[in-house]
């Protein structure tokens, strides 16, 4: 298994860096878990085998958008792509284009939390965590290797479980040292995450 890091941004991207997108392959198999502002630069668009959404915050997802414009949009279109999130997660990000206008580069998948899946080589399990809005925390398996990825979430004894025995653990952490009253719930800091 290999992690590519495309960003890491919170709710906006920085200078020079993007949001939310990690590039997860295994055996050829390239696995878009994310796809936040300004990471659809940062990766070959047709060279993608399926994308994996945590939740509907733009900073996770709002790439889908120029992701699918870039394989459909052309002369020669790409398949359609895979993608994977919680029923209602894609609505607002697909409602950017005229009804229609992507639906022939996705195959749309609903998930739901807690209920194993497989997406080409890998094994999928999820977790409900708790965000403003629903939220996957996602733990892959392939190969021997698991990954495992919060999404934004608050604190959640959830999150130990998703995590253990993980050879790589990514977690949201907003905030460096507390996060404020109005975001406890829903987020976290890097010492929660720690």
């Amino acid at each position: 298994m290999r992690l590519t890091v495309l960003g890491g941004c919170g709710a906006w991207p920085d200078l020079g860096q993007a949001c939310s997108g990690y590039l997860v392959e295994h055996d050829g198999y390239r696995l878009l878990l994310d796809v936040g502002y300004a990471t659809v630069p940062r990766l070959d668009t047709q060279r993608l085998d399926a994308v994996l959404i945590s939740h509907g915050h733009p900073d996770h997802c709002a790439d889908l958008n120029p992701l699918l414009r870039a394989r459909v949009l052309r002369d020669e279109p790409a398949p359609p792509l895979p993608v994977y999130a919680l029923p209602g997660a894609l609505d607002a990000v697909l409602a950017l284009d005229r009804p229609g206008m992507l639906d022939a580069g996705l195959v749309r998948h609903d998930i739901t939390a807690g209920v194993r899946f497989e997406i080409g080589p890998f094994r999928v399990d999820t977790r409900l965590l708790p965000h403003s809005v629903p939220n996957a925390g996602v733990r892959l398996t392939a190969g021997g290797h698991t990954l495992a990825y919060t999404g934004d979430t608050g604190p959640s004894p959830d999150i130990v479980d998703l995590a253990r025995d993980a050879d790589i653990f990514l977690a949201e952490a907003s905030y460096a040292e507390e996060v404020p009253e109005d975001g406890r719930r829903h987020q976290s800091s890097a010492r929660q995450a720690g």
